[in-house]
């Protein structure tokens, strides 16, 4: 007996017959973005704040400081370095001293962490959008899903104005994970629910 679905795309086929047309998608539809380079850090702090997301502003050289106070701010003072785990390719100086690398543990345990510092492949400033790309500054997306605060370092080169401009500096491969702002849904009453599919919090720690 023939499905729905099979008589429907039998009737296109005919419709379209032997010889169906080949269609040429364009992919000029939208250039580089050509505002300012701050213009562009502005929209994508605006948009993050509107979701919610704490953003932190410092020099190449304050990374580290930074993100120490971007933990104060999502753990709160006092937070166990040992509670954090850490990305493999972030570079040692964005790191708290005694936090822990990601070894490939069960994703299961790392949920047991308090926070995880990230970078990120891209970040959007029209959407207000994280990309990691699983490669090892991002980290594989277990670690940026499972402990309750994710801190992201972005740096000034990354940030683009939509999403056609990331999605060409991006492996379409990869395996992108997405984050605008912290975790959040609504029941059917929308009350907003927070940290259900993912951080509760979002710190994003921005170079410039």
């Amino acid at each position: 007996m023939t499905s729905a679905r099979e008589e429907v795309l039998g009737r296109i086929r005919t419709a379209l017959g032997e010889h169906r047309p080949e269609v040429v998608v364009p992919r000029d539809y939208r250039a580089a973005d050509e505002r300012p380079a701050e213009q562009l850090r502005e929209v994508l702090v605006d948009r993050l704040e509107d979701y919610k997301a704490s953003v932190l502003r410092c020099g190449p050289d304050e990374v580290g400081a930074t993100v120490a106070a971007a933990l104060d701010a999502g753990l709160g003072p006092g937070w166990d370095a040992g509670s954090v785990v850490v990305a493999p390719g972030v570079p040692a100086e964005w790191r708290p001293d005694g936090a822990t690398e990601d070894d490939g543990r069960p994703a299961v345990e790392l949920a047991a962490f308090a926070a995880t510092l990230t970078g990120v492949a891209v970040a959007i400033a029209e959407t207000g959008t994280l990309v990691l790309d699983g490669g090892p500054v991002s980290g594989r997306r277990a670690v940026s899903l499972l402990p309750d605060c994710l801190v992201c370092v972005v740096e000034a080169g990354q940030v683009v104005g939509g999403v056609p401009e990331a999605l060409r500096r991006l492996d379409p491969t990869a395996p992108l994970t997405m984050v605008s702002g912290p975790s959040a849904t609504s029941d059917i009453e929308l009350e907003r629910v927070e940290g259900v599919h993912g951080p509760r919090t979002l710190v994003v720690v921005l170079v410039a």
